[in-house]
């Protein structure tokens, strides 16, 4: 687990841009089961690609997309573990990974992005990448 105080700023990257954090499997269970609409998850990291390309990725998408998610939410990887362990369940059939970005319509998982996909993209090919996959499905 990591100290709060490192990630803290990890996590107001994302809840300053409108996410929800989600910390606890019950968390998770009752924004995803029988969600209606689309739901953006992102399991946010510590690491250089979820700083560098993710997290500013996503937010690129978020400004510059006609259509968005209905709801945006994250959790943290090596933090709560609970929550992560939940979110992951949501989104099998693929294994771990973070960071992650999962897009949810009407509760059914219809697009991921593993941590290889965003490991040496920059944060403007991640972003373009979603706003293609959020005017698809959003």
């Amino acid at each position: 687990m990591y100290p709060e105080h490192l990630v803290a700023p990890m996590r107001t990257d994302l809840t300053v841009a409108g996410f929800t954090e989600l910390k606890t499997a019950d968390a998770v269970d009752q924004e995803l089961k029988d969600q209606k609409g689309t739901t953006l998850l992102v399991i946010n990291s510590v690491c250089g690609c979820a700083a560098g390309a993710a997290r500013p990725g996503i937010k690129w998408a978020l400004q510059n997309s006609d259509k968005k998610p209905a709801h945006l939410t994250t959790v943290f990887a090596g933090v709560d573990k609970e929550a992560v362990s939940k979110a992951r369940e949501y989104t099998l059939p693929y294994p771990p990974s973070s960071p992650a970005i999962a897009l949810f319509k009407d509760g059914e998982l219809v697009h991921f992005v593993e941590r290889h996909h965003i490991e040496g993209r920059n944060a403007q090919m991640i972003g373009q990448h979603l706003v293609e996959v959020f005017d698809e499905f959003c």
